[in-house]
């Protein structure tokens, strides 16, 4: 198989279905965590918090699938860097009215949390930066 052959159509489709199950294991792990669609966490800003960021990984995979794909990789970006901001800053300083998690850097959800938010991370910001140079949608 050719270089050009391992970028071509195939491999953007497998990387964008990749991303797009990621950016879902993001919001399945986060609805667990919360303890379901309908309930949100207290404090009410982190229930909220929750809730954007299942929305926007079910948008970014949404996205990612339809082939809106700039739009898609920004997202999906996004929906990997907040919850990994939130997991140190919650887990170190603690947030305000907010520090239950102060501490807790080995629970074992959190740990499956970084590994695919990192692995999105890190599949997302060098897709989007192509994308950028490419100027295609």
């Amino acid at each position: 198989m050719s270089q050009h052959t391992a970028r071509g159509p195939e491999a953007t489709w497998a990387a964008r279905l990749a991303g797009a199950l990621l950016c879902l294991a993001v919001a399945v792990i986060h609805v667990k965590d919360q303890g379901g669609v309908t309930t949100t966490r207290d404090p009410h800003y982190i229930g909220v918090a929750y809730h954007v960021l299942e929305i926007a990984a079910v948008v970014a995979a949404a996205l990612l699938l339809a082939g809106l794909v700039r739009p898609g990789w920004l997202l999906a970006a996004g929906v990997a860097v907040g919850p990994l901001l939130g997991y140190i800053l919650s887990r170190g300083p603690g947030l305000p009215d907010y520090s239950d998690d102060i501490g807790n850097w080995t629970e074992p959800l959190g740990l499956v949390s970084l590994a695919v938010e990192g692995a999105l991370l890190l599949l997302s910001v060098p897709l989007f930066v192509q994308r950028l140079r490419r100027r295609n949608y």
